[in-house]
């Protein structure tokens, strides 16, 4: 067996709320990091009393008590992990790991037992359900009756509030009250916070961004009170998770950040950061309330009675030795101007993001940390308006995505360098190592292809030919008939678009000085022609021709599609196409040469299969229907502008606006003219008989 055991997916409670993680176990120690929060439990092998093996609502779980008191619980394992992890506890931790049922039966009438920081209801000593005392907000007591309330977590879509426990009316063997003792029993291991006893230091107004205001802070033992003039909050440092003391840009202020999990409440808003300002340059000399004896004792030389030194300093410090935690400074990354940030914008509000050795920090409105193990990818994008910044862009493994903009461009190389190194997926690595020049990043927006602007420039150019083709319309319509308006014009002539160039020739020649026939008329028959063009038939693939043969990759899968199948069940069509492109992308260079040399089989034998068949006669007959198709294409395309022309004709005869008509009616016109012009309209009708035979003819 190895020296370590771990397993993903591990569940453990907190406050009515299920938080997974990793869970291992060593020979030195069992540790367990949440993947939500990142925070580490570790339990030294030595201190390890029990354990016990039990089925619950996710699968089976494990139950550790130590030495001290404390209580740990972890569901999400298999029927099958018992085997090995109990062998694994007899080895390295001499602890035997028991199995215990639990009570199904339903009954509300058993007994409550202590044990450590957990309250236990059994019935005939089997425990029914537990409750872990630390999630207890308070312990309310009445006529033979104790109330037990909880905490609210807001991760949880239903949260327990309180329990009610019926206690027989009898005395103890002391004659004490076994309601008050309930309740004290609950009471010294509940999270309730009581400010008895005196402070060990204050700080006296401090500046406080992130809940705004300013505040007194008075140090307790356990917990950290914040006085201001309006509100009031009580920290248990158990909440603390991680502390933060960062430099700001101008090099005279600093930030202390307080991360908090759960977060302070205040009506609906949550603080899950508690956000401190000071001036580099304000001192602070602090005495605490407690004699050097117990100081030393308490805090093994981390404080002393007396200290001085820059107010920053002092509370971090103070801060570090109660909570108990390191502090995370900035690594080594140094922005374009020298410092350790990055200015930036989110949700339309400026601040600064921190590069750290282990994640991104955001101050400070809202703040923001991710740690890299969280992070899917990042991503370096364009700027929404202007070229001189660009935007940072964090996706995490939940599918949240954070967007940092208006970074200035300067900042770019420095970044990139700065994920580079740390090994996060870059989304779009290719581009932007291409775009990246001296200064770290484009000059301009003509590094890459704009398909937006190349579009605007095609439709500008379709509207500067519509707007020429209009005016000149309009010209030539002006002159034809100057008493027609405008908007009409151009509808009406259009329609006689298909006028040859002889035929507009010969009618010139008859109406000289009456109307004059525009000469950028056969523009439009060009576009007509256009229109009409006939469409491209599809080639016609013959059916009795050798099939086409397949390439290495489809050969492969062919092969390789029911081992697939098998080997994932359920798997959809995609799936499989998905998952057989990354096994062939693994196969190695021996395996695809061997195919490749089967798909060069299957090529030749289709070229000598293709050659016979051609010279026995086939795809001739493909040939042949071919012709025939093309031929019937012509006769009908041409049918059907003879016939688009038949119907276009008397629309031409019967041209006329309000205007003219009622013009022509009032003048004296002689029966030759208007002969002469029927003879036009006689000429565009017939277009097999010469127009000198028509023009004879009517005479």
């Amino acid at each position: 067996m190895g020296d370590t055991l771990e397993f993903n997916n591990i569940h453990t409670e907190l406050k009515g709320s299920w938080n997974d993680g990793r869970l291992r176990f060593s020979k030195q120690s069992v540790v367990y990091k949440s993947h939500k929060t990142g925070k580490v439990d570790s339990i030294p092998a030595p201190e390890l009393s029990a354990a016990q093996w039990r089925r619950v609502c996710l699968g089976h779980g494990i139950k550790l008590a130590t030495s001290t008191g404390h209580i740990y619980r972890y569901d999400g394992f298999r029927d099958t992990d018992f085997e090995k992890i109990s062998e694994f506890f007899k080895a390295n931790y001499k602890v035997e790991l028991a199995e215990k049922d639990m009570c199904v039966k339903g009954w509300n009438w058993g007994t409550a037992k202590f044990s450590g920081s957990l309250l236990s209801f059994d019935v005939n000593d089997s425990p029914v359900f537990e409750v872990p005392l630390a999630s207890v907000s308070q312990c309310a007591t009445g006529k033979n009756e104790v109330t037990v309330e909880f905490h609210q977590n807001d991760d949880a879509e239903v949260s327990l509030m309180e329990v009610r426990f019926y206690v027989p009316p009898n005395t103890g063997d002391d004659g004490s009250d076994p309601v008050e003792a309930f309740a004290q029993n609950v009471l010294s291991k509940a999270d309730v916070i009581q400010a008895t006893g005196d402070a060990v230091c204050i700080f006296k107004e401090l500046q406080c961004l992130t809940p705004r205001g300013r505040y007194d802070i008075r140090i307790y033992p356990t917990f950290l009170h914040l006085h201001g003039k309006t509100f009031d909050y009580k920290i248990p440092y158990t909440t603390v998770l991680r502390l933060f003391l960062l430099p700001h840009k101008d090099q005279r202020q600093m930030f202390f950040v307080i991360s908090l999990d759960p977060p302070i409440k205040q009506g609906q808003t949550r603080y899950h950061f508690l956000i401190l300002l000071f001036s580099k340059d304000e001192e602070l000399s602090l005495a605490l309330n407690m004699s050097e004896d117990e100081v030393e004792k308490r805090y093994e030389g981390k404080l002393s009675k007396n200290m001085s030194g820059p107010l920053f300093e002092i509370v971090s410090r103070v801060m570090k030795a109660l909570v108990n935690r390191k502090i995370t400074v900035p690594g080594n990354f140094q922005g374009h101007s020298g410092s350790q940030c990055i200015t930036c914008a989110y949700k339309a509000s400026s601040g600064l993001l921190y590069p750290l050795e282990r994640g991104f920090i955001y101050v400070h409105k809202p703040p923001v940390h991710l740690r890299f193990e969280e992070i899917s990818c990042v991503n370096f994008a364009r700027g929404t308006t202007t070229t001189r910044s660009f935007d940072f862009e964090i996706e995490t493994k939940q599918n949240n995505q954070y967007t940092f903009s208006n970074i200035e461009r300067e900042e770019y190389g420095k970044l990139f360098d700065f994920v580079n190194a740390k090994k996060l997926n870059i989304k779009n690595r290719g581009i932007k190592e291409g775009m990246k020049g001296a200064d770290g990043y484009s000059d301009s927006d003509e590094d890459q292809h704009d398909a937006y602007l190349e579009r605007m420039k095609e439709e500008g150019k379709i509207r500067e030919e519509g707007d020429g083709s209009d005016e000149s319309e309009g010209d030539s319509d002006e002159s034809f008939n100057p008493g027609e308006e405008d908007d009409d014009v151009p509808e009406e002539y259009d329609s006689n678009a298909s006028v040859s160039d002889s035929e507009a020739d010969d009618a010139d020649s008859e109406e000289e000085g009456k109307k004059k026939k525009p000469e950028k008329k056969p523009k439009k028959v060009v576009k007509e022609k256009k229109e009409r063009k006939p469409r491209k038939e599809k080639k016609v693939k013959d059916p009795g021709a050798p099939k086409r043969p397949m390439s290495a990759y489809m050969l492969w899968l062919n092969g390789n599609r029911e081992r697939i199948k098998s080997e994932n069940p359920g798997i959809s069509v995609t799936e499989i196409s998905k998952k057989a492109g990354e096994m062939w992308k693994q196969l190695s260079k021996d395996r695809k040469e061997e195919w490749d040399r089967k798909a060069e089989e299957a090529k030749k034998q289709y070229e000598k299969a293709m050659k016979e068949y051609r010279e026995s006669g086939g795809g001739a007959a493909a040939s042949v229907t071919k012709e025939k198709k093309k031929k019937g294409g012509k006769v009908e395309a041409k049918k059907k502008s003879g016939g688009e022309k038949e119907k276009k004709e008397p629309v031409n005869e019967s041209f006329k606006s309000k205007e003219f008509i009622s013009s022509e009616e009032s003048s004296s016109e002689s029966d030759q003219d208007r002969g002469s012009k029927r003879k036009v309209c006689v000429c565009v009708c017939d277009e097999d008989t010469p127009a000198s035979s028509e023009e004879s003819g009517s005479d």
